[in-house]
């Protein structure tokens, strides 16, 4: 492969793992409002004996929104399952494989098949701009539903930056340098 080519597609990775890395960081914000908010209804339950529906349900949408949109961050961390007895004590090439094979047959199907049957489902959310049912609720649960869109999308995203990655690896033989290990772990 052309040095072009190689910089190009390396430029591609770096490009997508720092949306995730980006992301990541927002999903870490929002637990953080998350927290907060779960403390404040709380507080105001047990102490004011005052109880709100919306804000109920913005507890709800802020934890949705960051563990949805924070799954390609954690696949570009290394966060998610893997099966070690295919893994552990193997050669760099035989993890690339692993991983660009795991990537192409599970990962992108599970993705794609994710977001093809979540789509008709969003958008008709987004047609009625559906509302909570709960009387006092947040009326956008279009946008909650939309998280069931931008998970697998982000994740399908950071899938083929892992996979043309696993695809260096097994070319090269040679194990991703530490300075882009580093880069790719900087965040959270």
């Amino acid at each position: 492969m052309k040095d072009s080519s190689l910089k190009r597609l390396r430029w591609l990775i770096a490009g997508i793992d720092a949306v995730n890395v980006n992301v990541g960081r927002a999903a870490a914000w929002l637990l953080l409002a998350m927290a907060v908010l779960v403390f404040l209804i709380a507080i105001l339950r047990y102490l004011f004996n005052f109880g709100a529906v919306f804000l109920q349900e913005a507890a709800v949408y802020l934890h949705a929104g960051a563990f949805m949109v924070a799954i390609g961050y954690a696949l570009l961390r290394g966060d998610h399952v893997r099966v070690d007895i295919f893994y552990h004590d193997r050669s760099v090439r035989h993890r690339a494989l692993v991983d660009l094979l795991g990537g192409l047959l599970l990962l992108l199907p599970i993705c794609l098949v994710a977001l093809y049957y979540c789509a008709p489902y969003v958008l008709q959310s987004w047609l009625r701009l559906e509302q909570s049912q709960e009387s006092g609720g947040i009326p956008a649960l279009f946008l909650l539903k939309t998280f069931l869109l931008l998970g697998p999308a982000l994740l399908l995203l950071q899938g083929i930056a892992q996979i043309l990655r696993a695809w260096l690896r097994y070319v090269s033989g040679v194990e991703d340098s530490q300075s882009e290990m580093e880069g790719r772990q900087e965040g959270l």
